[in-house]
């Protein structure tokens, strides 16, 4: 059985094409204010958010590109796999952000910073984010830290 997939609502950013997003949240500086429109029937489930500082949204890229399984990222020399990048051409083409949460305006939609969708992207998911669970400050970047040293044997 295919799963099934549930749009809560919509991702509203200030880019209208895959070309105008940023490459990721965090560019431009400062990150343009976005909403997310929640459908009605979800509303409900906004409640308690007060008070938090950031979220993590999951949503479809509709727009995305075929997947492809490696590729040469434009800021690098060597092709890389998909999934040791945050590329949009991913066999399942779903996006993840971790926004600051600026409140709401209106009972259904939420101010947001750091999104890198286009306008009218839909929405999946909304998690709270939790520095106790989701940050690991140990965490390495592999081939995208530019102070790592590359090793040459570790391509596949």
């Amino acid at each position: 059985m295919a799963p099934t997939l549930t749009f809560i609502g919509t991702l509203h950013t200030p880019w209208g094409t895959i070309a105008e997003c940023p490459r990721n949240g965090r560019q431009p500086d400062p990150a343009p204010a976005c909403t997310v429109k929640v459908l009605p029937e979800y509303v409900e489930g906004l409640r308690g958010l007060e008070g938090m500082s950031h979220l993590i949204l999951v949503y479809w890229l509709d727009q995305a590109t075929k997947p492809k399984l490696t590729f040469t990222p434009p800021f690098d020399s060597e092709p890389r796999g998909v999934f040791s990048s945050r590329a949009p051409f991913r066999p399942n083409p779903i996006g993840l952000s971790v926004v600051a949460f600026d409140g709401f305006d209106g009972p259904d939609t939420l101010k947001v910073r750091f999104l890198d969708c286009v306008d009218g992207t839909r929405l999946l998911d909304i998690k709270p984010y939790l520095r106790t669970t989701d940050s690991e400050p140990a965490a390495t970047m592999g081939w995208l830290d530019p102070h790592a040293t590359r090793n040459a044997n570790t391509k596949l």
